[in-house]
């Protein structure tokens, strides 16, 4: 398990974020406020979900289809034993690699290195913060950080993690034509620097709120879904099917817990472009 307490970091000074101490309103302390203390460590595909839909029921799936086993982590679970997921059934990883355009995973490469020498396919996302600065930036802040492409077979195409801001208004402030464009941003940067569009990385209830359930991203970005349920439900507008499913943030693997939504040679087919 990995769940921490979340502070509400806007709602905290930062001297009480590194004390503990109760929050002083800032109109108590005859300073000016001090900035929310950020806390990208703590930030992960998925890191919201919970929080915001809750869980529903048993996880996983419970049909027939086939379906192949697989894993996201992050800085939060360090160095991973690859060997252990394995044996419990990992055969696909997504990496957090960066976040906004300033935090990079200290143990992103270290992650990507262990994968790749035990066979696992595996590839990076970036955490979105899109109030923070324009599409183009944190695409090529991905992409200069780990979040590349290369047909080597062992590589999935670059992911976005866009969901609920862990640090303020669920949308970021965003328009919903607005977060479109950011995101048609980042995916289209991407896309010129890796020549693949990036997966995206969110649930239907985020999406339906923040882009106006925008369907223009079904027929060239390949879908990960985060429901932590036994079916994967309704999907976002634009996607008759989803890629992965991410279906619990817990479980046998590190990380939180995904499905490819077919056999292992369909995985490998997504690597190989």
């Amino acid at each position: 398990m990995r769940r921490l307490a979340r502070p509400a970091a806007a709602a905290l000074t930062a001297s009480a974020l590194l004390t503990g101490a109760a929050a002083v309103p800032a109109y108590a302390q005859n300073t000016r406020p001090l900035p929310i203390v950020l806390h990208p460590e703590l930030d992960y595909a998925g890191s919201t979900v919970a929080v915001h839909e809750g869980r529903h029921g048993l996880a996983g799936p419970r049909s027939r289809a086939t379906q192949t086993q697989g894993m996201d982590v992050s800085g939060f679970q360090g160095n991973v034993d690859w060997g252990a997921a394995i044996s419990n059934g990992a055969r696909f990883a997504y990496l957090k690699a960066t976040e906004g355009t300033t935090y990079t995973n200290p143990y992103f490469y270290g992650q990507s290195g262990g994968s790749f020498a035990a066979g696992v396919i595996r590839g990076a996302y970036h955490f979105a913060l899109p109030n923070t600065s324009g599409g183009a930036a944190q695409a090529n802040w991905f992409v200069d950080h780990g979040g590349g492409w290369t047909p080597d077979g062992l590589t999935l195409p670059p992911a976005l993690d866009i969901e609920y801001n862990p640090y303020g208004a669920s949308c970021y402030g965003l328009s919903q034509s607005a977060m479109v464009g950011w995101i048609r941003e980042f995916s289209d940067t991407v896309h010129s620097r890796t020549g693949r569009y990036p997966m995206i990385y969110t649930t239907t209830a985020w999406w339906s709120s923040c882009t106006g359930n925008d369907s223009g991203f079904g027929a060239t970005n390949p879908l990960w879904v985060a429901r932590y349920a036994s079916a994967v439900g309704a999907l976002p507008a634009g996607w008759g099917f989803q890629t992965i499913w991410q279906y619990a943030d817990s479980g046998s693997l590190p990380g939180d817990q995904d499905y490819f939504n077919g056999a292992y040679d369909r995985v490998q087919a997504i690597a190989n472009g």
